[in-house]
């Protein structure tokens, strides 16, 4: 069974140094922005991606209520179309219903997305490839987690902090969406399990349910996911 985590292996991220911020070779979308216009957008380019970061001038919005509080989102499809509909699409089916914050790492990321219950668990293993990473990760961005390159599926993180180093072409996590209302909540969701991985994928995936009952803490768990039309 895949393990979806945010990142590679530690020693690999501590080895990336910082590095010339000079895109990744693709060409610049239709629709790209000036530097003037990047400032009054809800995500900020990339150092070195002002000039050609696609506009984002569609926006869908999600409300997550958790048993911490209501936290909105909203999700920009021209920042990273695969992941926004990936991640629409999963909420339209009620797939983060009833799931809890699986790994919490104060000052770092929240992260959830894992449901086992039929039919959702089959999204498990079904992989989306990467976006252009086009925006910076700022606190409150979100990003779709994974083991390697393309192999997103169900898993999302959201940023305690700036976390770009994420965005180097090895690793490429894609911010997509910006929690615009309630970050106070994310703040005070609930670190279970391992302190840096949090809860076990795997067991979650198998049988949440009584994974779930069997913990001495309880996670924050997210009630309902909800676009809001």
């Amino acid at each position: 069974m895949s393990l979806r985590f945010i990142l590679w292996p530690a020693a690999a991220l501590l080895a990336l140094g910082c590095r010339p911020e000079g895109g990744d070779g693709s060409s610049p979308p239709a629709g790209a922005i000036a530097p003037a216009a990047a400032q009054e957008m809800k995500l900020t380019p990339l150092p070195g991606k002002a000039g050609t970061a696609p506009a984002l001038t569609e926006v869908t919005t999600v409300r997550l209520s958790t048993t911490a509080g209501e936290v909105l989102i909203e999700v920009y499809p021209q920042a990273a179309p695969n992941a926004a509909k990936r991640f629409v699409e999963l909420v339209r089916s009620g797939f983060y219903d009833g799931t809890p914050i699986s790994r919490v790492v104060p000052g770092f990321v929240a992260q959830f997305g894992i449901n086992w219950r039929e039919p959702h668990r089959a999204y498990e293993n079904r992989a989306f490839n990467d976006d252009p990473s086009w925006f910076a990760l700022e606190r409150g961005t979100l990003a779709f987690a994974k083991g390697g390159l393309n192999t997103n599926s169900t898993q999302v993180f959201i940023n305690y902090r700036e976390n770009n180093r994420l965005t180097e072409p090895e690793l490429n996590f894609s911010a997509f969406a910006k929690v615009v209302d309630g970050m106070d909540v994310v703040d005070e969701f609930v670190q279970v399990g391992d302190p840096s991985g949090g809860l076990n994928q795997g067991r979650l995936w198998a049988d949440g349910a009584a994974y779930l009952e069997s913990l001495p803490v309880k996670p924050t768990m997210i009630e309902t996911a909800t676009v809001v039309e």
